[in-house]
């Protein structure tokens, strides 16, 4: 087999199959990273590197790797847009955290977003009590975006740092 149309095939398999983990293990963690999240990533690449140009470690075996991904993740974009089905399939869908002061503790934990994630989100937006919040959603790129329920209504935006394991009290 041509040593570039192996390198094409094998570039294409490691970014569907990294597509469908990411698919499986949650693309909000990809919003949370941490230390280890980060060594993570970059021992994935390192690993999966040799299983995308395999013996060719050419410059023109990495440019044509480099191209594929570009242009699976190009076409993956357009398919998306054009096809609800699928975008919603490959995307997360946001979910409501505070409905007019009312926390949604099911949510929540499901999330695992504490109260103190949450008031740390509120603090950096200036709303101090969960009862001014009139809507906080969780959004598909793992922000938690916030809209007080003053007069002057605000939107304001937080990206989530880490994760929790449960679900804490208090408000």
């Amino acid at each position: 087999m041509n040593s570039y149309l192996d390198v094409i095939l094998r570039s294409a398999s490691v970014y569907l199959f990294m597509v469908i983990a990411l698919r499986i293990f949650g693309k909000k963690e990809l919003s949370q990273l941490n230390t280890a999240d980060v060594i993570l990533i970059l021992l994935i690449s390192n690993s999966v590197q040799n299983a995308m140009v395999g013996s060719n470690t050419s410059l023109w075996g990495g440019l044509a790797a480099a191209s594929v991904l570009f242009t699976i993740n190009f076409v993956l974009k357009k398919i998306m847009y054009r096809y609800k089905r699928f975008s919603d399939f490959m995307q997360e869908k946001p979910e409501i955290l505070i409905h007019n002061g009312n926390l949604d503790f099911k949510t929540l934990g499901k999330l695992n977003i504490t109260s103190d994630e949450l008031k740390e989100a509120m603090r950096e937006h200036g709303v101090e009590y969960f009862k001014d919040v009139k809507l906080a959603m969780l959004e598909i790129d793992g922000t938690i975006s916030i809209i007080s329920g003053d007069t002057n209504l605000t939107q304001t935006h937080y990206k989530r740092k880490r994760k929790h394991k449960s679900l804490t009290g208090g408000n």
